[in-house]
């Protein structure tokens, strides 16, 4: 083996080596073929739950009385809070202004520590469910 028959076979013997290695690799692709149906479900269940229609949960009371201050609480609570939905519900003759939907009594109390840091009043409540 002369001198420089050993550099082209070496460049060579590198070149098959990374050739091979690409071929030998592998490429897999994942299909996963979902209902159409499960997303209209799980689109109802979470407007059932904002309107608080399924749900079995806790919620935090901000203020109770006529609709221009329920108004007044409401946009006050959005413009300081986005982390749970609220909302004004009707109870003849007054209005409510609800804050968040909490599956647990202790995740009703965490976040009521930190409501009442802007609604020194507030307080948690479990809504009886409609029928």
């Amino acid at each position: 083996m002369n001198s420089h028959t050993f550099p082209k076979l070496f460049v060579t013997s590198i070149l098959i080596l990374l050739v091979s290695a690409k071929s030998i690799a592998q490429s897999a692709t994942l299909t996963v073929n979902q209902d159409p149906k499960i997303i209209q479900l799980l689109e109802l269940k979470k407007n059932l739950e904002k309107e608080r229609e399924f749900s079995d949960g806790y919620t935090i009371q901000l203020y109770y009385g006529e609709l221009d201050k329920a108004n007044q609480t409401l946009r006050k609570y959005k413009g300081s809070y986005s982390n749970w939905p609220a909302s004004i519900e009707y109870e003849t003759p007054n209005y409510k202004v609800w804050a968040g939907n909490f599956a647990s009594r202790i995740e009703a109390e965490r976040a009521l520590i930190e409501i009442q840091k802007s609604f020194s009043s507030a307080f948690i409540l479990k809504p009886e469910r409609r029928k």
